[in-house]
C-alpha cells in the first residue's frame, strides 16, 4: 500500500502550490514538465519546499484541504526550516 504525501511547491513567481501524491518524485517531474496542473505550468520552474507523509489518500486529502485554507504567512511558517 503506498504512502501518500502532501506537498508544497514554490513557483517561479514565488506563489505556493499545495497537492497530494503517492509518488512525489514522479509528481514533481510532471510539474516540471508542465503536465501536472494548469497553475504550475504557467509558473515554471517549481521547487519542492515541503512534504508531509500520510498513511492513506483520505488523510492526505484532508490535510491538503486544511493547508489550502491557511493564509500565506501560515504556509510560510509551516515550510520554514526548524
Amino acid at each position: 500500500m503506498p504512502t501518500w504525501c502532501v506537498y508544497i511547491l514554490r513557483c517561479s513567481d514565488r506563489t505556493l502550490y499545495t497537492g497530494i501524491t503517492a509518488d512525489i518524485e514522479e509528481r514533481l517531474a510532471t510539474h516540471q514538465g508542465g503536465t501536472a496542473s494548469k497553475y504550475t505550468r504557467a509558473r515554471l520552474p517549481v521547487r519542492l519546499v515541503y512534504q508531509e507523509p500520510h498513511p492513506d489518500r483520505s488523510s492526505a486529502s484532508k490535510r491538503e484541504a486544511a493547508i489550502k485554507k491557511l493564509s500565506r504567512s501560515a504556509k510560510l511558517a509551516l515550510i520554514r526550516p526548524r
